[in-house]
């Protein structure tokens, strides 16, 4: 371990997911696969919402692609290193590498907690006042809300980095996860740190549970809404719902079992860490495309498109 007159970690060490190698071999294939498919699925989105001229003109896409890039970039923060470790018999990754993952995934989650709000409004807007939804869901308040997402997370993360970069790191300087999280960081100061531990489940805990609550209470307003005017129309809603429902569950509940919840351990926080920052990019494609008529419509004529373009020889 170096040290600079005893008093700055210049590195920590990652105990990684397991010490057997055969274990790091089988883990180091899942993961690659799933880092391509993270890669290969979202791009593909952003790919098909920015090329056919249908989804463009949707404000809903207009967001999907927005989130499909962040999941690209919050993979890319941990999932690369990850997978190299698991060729290194010592995983270390370096003070302000440690620092640069912790500002990166609050900055992107603290976006992507705002931009799946935004989803929800949309589709409150596309459901209960359909006749007024393009002109509620204009071009500047889509791109007003993207640039709003990335303000608050920008403002989350800088929350969290103030105190974080003038704590005294000493030692010692392992870290039983696969990346850098703050909760695990925060526990290895020199110093009392149960004032800023608090700080951390008021500025992230309770940020997930409030975001967590009030997109659960639009969806419940937007079927009572749909129930109140046909009760046929209840199930085409929650067909609609299905897909942002379960991406909110999964997205926010490894958040609130993370940050806000007292009695998680370390082996728990380090399978939703794995949780939080793969399954949900893996899975957000899966949802909104294999389940979604219109985007496999729009794949289908980008693909169709692409076969006329070539030249016949």
């Amino acid at each position: 371990m170096e040290m600079k007159n005893n008093s700055i970690i210049h590195e920590f060490i990652l105990l990684g997911l397991t010490n057997s190698w055969e274990l790091e071999i089988f883990f180091f294939v899942i993961f690659f696969l799933a880092y391509m498919s993270i890669l290969a699925g979202n791009c593909l989105i952003i790919l098909v919402v920015n090329f056919d001229s249908r989804l463009q003109l949707t404000p809903m896409y207009f967001l999907l692609a927005n989130l499909s890039f962040l999941d690209i970039v919050l993979s890319t923060v941990t999932l690369p290193k990850m997978i190299i470790d698991f060729f290194r018999e010592r995983k270390t990754i370096s003070f302000w590498g440690c620092m640069a993952q912790i500002f990166l995934a609050h900055l992107l989650g603290g976006s992507e907690m705002i931009l799946l709000i935004v989803m929800a409004v949309d589709r409150y807007v596309a459901i209960c006042k359909p006749l007024h939804y393009t002109t509620i869901m204009n071009h500047r308040i889509l791109v007003g809300s993207v640039l709003l997402s990335w303000t608050v997370g920008f403002v989350h993360t800088m929350s969290q980095m103030a105190f974080m970069v003038s704590l005294p790191f000493c030692g010692p300087n392992v870290i039983d996860d696969v990346f850098c999280d703050l909760p695990l960081v925060l526990k290895l100061a020199c110093t009392d740190t149960y004032v800023l531990e608090l700080l951390v489940v008021a500025f992230s805990g309770l940020l997930s549970l409030i975001s967590f609550i009030l997109l659960l209470v639009s969806y419940i307003v937007i079927l009572v809404t749909v129930w109140h005017r046909s009760s046929s129309g209840l199930s085409k809603a929650l067909s609609t719902l299905s897909a942002h429902i379960t991406v909110v569950t999964l997205f926010f509940g490894s958040l609130i079992l993370i940050y806000a919840w007292p009695v998680s351990s370390y082996s728990l926080d380090k399978f939703l860490s794995v949780f939080y920052s793969v399954v949900t990019p893996l899975l957000n494609p899966i949802i909104y495309s294999l389940r979604n008529q219109e985007m496999k419509a729009a794949m289908l004529r980008l693909r169709n498109r692409h076969i006329c373009s070539k030249p016949n020889f």
